[in-house]
């Protein structure tokens, strides 16, 4: 393995591992463990490449206090879902980028996840609908292996007919990858809120849409929603033992 091989690998490492200590300082315990880990298996590669006996000894330690941490995290983390008092807030601020929906869920989709509900009056217009296509894409690029997205919303009583035909289709385009869409409206919902079956609750005030539009189709951000700018709204999570359908 080359030396600048190394050096990049030590230098990804040490990026993760320092989101992982400003999480864990804000209090994000979930998001911080997820780094934590992957910054662990970054410095291990790292060991295994490096020869000199005194950087082995230095990337051993690190290791070892990371490890620590995480362990620590990851009982207080386990406890407190025990106890059903996890909750953990995440402010978005205006203008922030870097809350795509793989950002934003990927630390609470563990491998035990089969089942989605998502309540959400506004999967109605055209951006809603993509977004909720997007977060479909996310599920399906995600470890764990969903089998059912249930959604709740309301209808779009301007032009119910693109609603109906863009969900229909959806419907159709997960069934040929053996997922099951379960598509129910209500005229009354209000609330926004994310359920997963491994016990995760995700609340964000503006639902899936907290996007805002870009200000072209070759504008950056329009494809990628890591660079998409936000529009300002929070994000809380909660767990609990017992996942209750919408």
């Amino acid at each position: 393995m080359t030396q600048n091989l190394v050096a990049g690998m030590e230098t990804s490492a040490i990026s993760v591992l320092k989101r992982a200590v400003e999480l864990d300082h804000g209090g994000r315990f979930q998001e911080s463990l997820v780094c934590y880990q992957e910054g662990i298996q970054l410095l291990m590669d790292v060991l295994k490449a490096v020869k000199d006996d005194s950087k082995r000894g230095h990337f051993r330690e690190k290791i070892k206090g990371y490890m620590e941490r995480a362990e620590q995290i990851k009982v207080h983390v386990n406890q407190m879902k025990e106890d059903g008092k996890y909750h953990e807030q995440i402010r978005i601020s205006e203008d922030a980028t870097g809350y795509s929906y793989e950002v934003l869920f990927k630390p609470y989709m563990s491998g035990l996840l089969t089942e989605v509900w998502v309540q959400d009056p506004y999967v109605r217009h055209t951006h809603q609908l993509y977004n909720f296509l997007r977060f479909c894409e996310m599920l399906l690029k995600a470890s764990c292996k969903v089998k059912t997205i249930h959604l709740l919303t309301s209808q779009d009583e301007a032009d119910s007919r693109q609603q109906s035909s863009a969900l229909a289709e959806l419907t159709e385009s997960l069934s040929a990858l053996g997922l099951t869409l379960d598509l129910q409206y209500s005229s009354t919902i209000h609330d926004r809120e994310i359920r997963f079956d491994n016990g995760w609750i995700i609340k964000i005030g503006r639902g899936l849409d907290y996007f805002k539009r870009p200000k072209g189709r070759f504008s950056i951000g329009y494809c990628d929603y890591d660079l998409r700018q936000c529009q300002e709204t929070n994000v809380d999570i909660f767990h609990t033992k017992h996942t209750k359908t919408l």
